[in-house]
């Protein structure tokens, strides 16, 4: 508390702008410079099952380029900070392996995208997504479903879904940042513009050696390197029609300990691949996007000479169509087939392998319906049919009324996540073996929300919900089972937002109150009960410098329970509470930047046994 009070204080010093006119400009409003010929830009994801009316019943949430740099975060783990509904967990500083629950829910019901694409690593026994592998230099925005979105994503979405937007970026540019150890991060943008075409090129590397990822912080320090590479191209066949393709490298080598004592020679290289090539088809009052993707996962972990090898590989195929017929009715309509292979080898003391493939065929569908000028009515639905868990359907209503400046609705959403790999096909030395026989986990979510504008630039928004997961995957006797006890997981939170935007200023406060349980009524590990945040940017005009940029994050991380790392009882963990700050000074095209993450430089663990970083401070430029 004693920070957050800090944080006020802060906050008060810059003297933002508290002006409510109605009668902003559009261009004031503009998040983009707007300097150098640079257009206003807003980037428009193509959201699979949905159409122009149905958008209203999607719950979503944007971080865009603009914020992504003055927040100074560094990875996609500093970017899920920024959200509520979601509780993060790494086992140790930047580059180790790291896990979000969102809306309480287990960390493989979480469904990771780019560009609308899933991308979660089948190699993984839990056909999991790694966040602390993802670094931001070569994103473009990232987008959130909070809730379960499987009527448009696909399995895994029972908590909810990530997107990561990769676009081209028509400002060129290069950025580098150091601090006292030689860690650095840079990026690199550059474009090129034709007549009817354009080829964009971003590049990013990190490195980063701050602390050890277990014992003592004085211990030795466990460090990565990352690079990134994404390019864009899209090619404009007629007014109405665009090819584009998109291609994704990233390699993350990071160094890890196994215990407190064995801390040396532990090795880590994860390698990932995204190749996308589409076709839209855009028209007055329609529009048909065609999209072939490819990824691939190489994985490989080096514990002392002993090599454990990961490796997977999804190919697939989607179409999406969506038509306005008129002022009251829209509908679309879509399908996607993807193939999934994975293999894994795991050695030493703990031998695990899997080697196996499945494939699923969705069909989906939605209309939107303006009933009345401010009545919304949205239907969703999905039919997947998986090579081994069989023929599954999804849907979703939603009912949204628009009261003036209020806007108040209701959901009903269900999801699955269907068995992985591993659960199928794999075995180890301890006599496991896989069962082909499991059917998926399902879900049902009911949500409430509301949201009110006030003079244009103030929003208050508040969502409550309740769900459950039933038939859930369980491991018993070496085998996972699907439970047949009627007993489902329960989830209930709320959480509210407020955000407030000027020219000068951005203010963005959020919380949520969650409680998440297990079958037997107790609390999940590593969900606290209550977190919130708040995110500042504001322009600020000293005599001394000029005018001056701050942004100031803090994050408070409520106490709970969590496992501990030597005597495996469950132990209560005590409350975090963070702040970053970014100062940033502009100097004709090139941007001056000081930036100090974790400012009282709390020490904590979360999860327990594995160090979170300390204070870093950094220096930076921006051509």
């Amino acid at each position: 508390m004693p920070k957050l009070i800090i944080f006020l204080i802060l906050l008060n010093l810059t003297y933002f702008d508290l002006s409510l006119s109605k009668e902003k400009k559009k261009f004031d409003l503009c998040k983009w410079d707007n300097q150098f010929t640079v257009p206003c830009l807003e980037i428009i994801s193509n959201l699979t099952n949905s159409s122009q009316f149905s958008k209203a019943g999607i719950n979503k949430i944007i971080i865009n380029k603009k914020k992504i740099e003055e927040s100074g975060v560094v990875d996609l783990i500093d970017v899920m900070k920024l959200v509520p509904d979601v509780n993060i967990t790494q086992s140790g500083p930047k580059g180790q392996q790291a896990s979000i629950f969102m809306r309480g829910t287990g960390s493989n019901h979480t469904l990771v995208m780019i560009n609308g694409v899933p991308i979660n690593d089948q190699s993984t026994t839990q056909g999991l997504h790694d966040f602390g592998v993802d670094f931001i230099q070569t994103i473009q925005q990232v987008e959130i479903y909070p809730g379960s979105s499987a009527t448009h994503f696909g399995t895994n979405a029972i908590g909810g879904a990530i997107n990561i937007i990769l676009t081209g970026d028509y400002k060129d540019s290069y950025s580098f940042s150091s601090d006292k150890d030689s860690n650095y991060e840079f990026s690199g943008n550059k474009s090129y513009i034709f007549d009817k075409s354009s080829l964009n090129f971003k590049v990013g590397s990190v490195k980063n050696k701050t602390t050890s990822a277990k014992g003592n912080y004085s211990d030795e320090k466990d460090g990565l390197i990352n690079y990134s590479t994404n390019i864009n191209y899209e090619n404009y066949i007629n007014d109405k029609l665009r090819f584009y393709n998109n291609y994704y490298l990233r390699q993350t080598k990071t160094e890890y300990d196994s215990s407190a004592i064995k801390q040396y020679g532990y090795k880590g290289n994860n390698k990932m691949g995204s190749f996308q090539f589409g076709l839209e088809n855009l028209d007055y009052n329609q529009k048909r996007n065609y999209v072939i993707y490819y990824n691939i996962y190489d994985r490989e972990y080096d514990e002392r000479g002993i090599i454990d090898t990961y490796d997977s590989e999804v190919i697939g195929l989607k179409y999406d169509f969506s038509k306005t017929i008129d002022q009251k009715i829209s509908y679309g309509l879509g399908s996607e087939y993807k193939y999934d292979w994975g293999y894994f080898d795991n050695n030493g003391l703990y031998e695990a392998t899997t080697k196996g493939h499945s494939d699923n065929f969705s069909v989906y569908a939605n209309i939107g319906l303006n009933i009345f000028s401010n009545l919304n009515l949205s239907i969703f639905g999905r039919g997947d049919k998986h090579k081994h868990a069989g023929e599954n359907y999804t849907y979703k209503l939603n009912f949204g009324q628009k009261l003036n400046d209020l806007n108040i609705g209701v959901s009903y959403m269900t999801g699955l996540r269907n068995p992985t790999l591993y659960e199928l096909f794999g075995a180890d030395n301890y006599g496991y073996s896989g069962n082909k026989n499991l059917k998926p986990e399902k879900s049902n979510t009911y949500e409430v929300y509301s949201d009110y504008d006030i003079f244009n630039n103030i929003k208050l928004s508040v969502r409550a919900f309740r769900s459950n997961i039933n038939n859930n995957i369980e491991y018993i006797s070496n085998k996972y089972h699907n439970d047949n006890d009627d007993v489902s997981l329960n989830q209930s939170g709320l959480n509210g937002n407020i955000s407030f935007t000027t020219k000068k200023t951005d203010l963005n406060i959020f919380s949520s109150l969650l409680n998440s349980k297990k079958e037997n009524g107790a609390t999940q590990l590593r969900r606290p009960r209550k977190n919130y945040g708040i995110y500042f940017s504001n322009k600020l005009n000293l005599k001394a410098i000029g005018d001056l940029k701050l942004n100031i994050i803090y994050n408070h991380y409520d106490k709970h329970f969590d496992t501990h790392s030597s005597t495996f009882n469950t132990i209560e963990m005590d409350s975090t509470d963070i702040i970053d700050l970014k100062f940033v000074k502009k100097i004709n095209n090139n941007e001056l930047y000081f930036k100090i993450n974790n400012l009282f430089d709390e020490k904590y663990q979360r999860p327990h046994g594995y160090n979170q970083e300390n204070r870093i401070i950094k220096l930076g430029i921006k051509y």
